[in-house]
């Protein structure tokens, strides 16, 4: 299954760090709890043993999803990213047309979506809406709150 996903280099690296994680530090504790389990005798009615080989279970289960993304993962040259649209890594000014107000965010993939920081997922109704667009253009956009009208003001890399 082709499932290639983007990614900037440091989200890459996290991701990459949690699994070395997972797979020295996590792996190594639940291993010892199985181990201390089993020495506690008869493993048929022994709900510690039942909990830590769950857990090992899961473990396993996120290394593999894990394992799987980091394979399919590509880093996306933000150098080249076309600034007359609104691409994935742009960082777009908008201007509600209804309040007036100013607004910057960068689109990025899902996992690195982070509002606070102004980091908006490439999925939300509001980066669908402005994907494509170029400078100037107006935006509109169907939101849970109705429907909203934005111009670009600018698009940056």
């Amino acid at each position: 299954m082709n499932n290639i996903k983007y990614y900037s280099e440091e989200s890459l690296v996290a991701l990459k760090k949690e699994l070395h994680t997972l797979e020295t530090i996590e792996r190594k504790k639940i291993s010892a709890a199985i181990a201390e389990a089993r020495d506690k005798g008869d493993l048929s009615e022994n709900a510690e043993y039942d909990a830590a080989k769950e857990a090992q279970g899961l473990l396993e289960l996120k290394i593999g999803k894990l394992k799987d993304l980091i394979a399919n993962a590509r880093i996306l040259d933000e150098s080249k990213i076309d600034t007359s649209k609104v691409l994935i890594y742009s960082i777009v000014t908008i201007k509600n047309l209804a309040n007036n107000t100013e607004m910057t965010y960068t689109i990025v993939p899902e996992s690195e979506a982070d509002f606070k920081a102004g980091k908006i997922s490439v999925t939300s109704p509001i980066a669908k809406g402005l994907i494509g667009k170029a400078k100037n253009e107006i935006a509109t956009i169907q939101a849970p709150a109705g429907t909203l009208k934005f111009e670009i003001v600018n698009i940056a890399r």
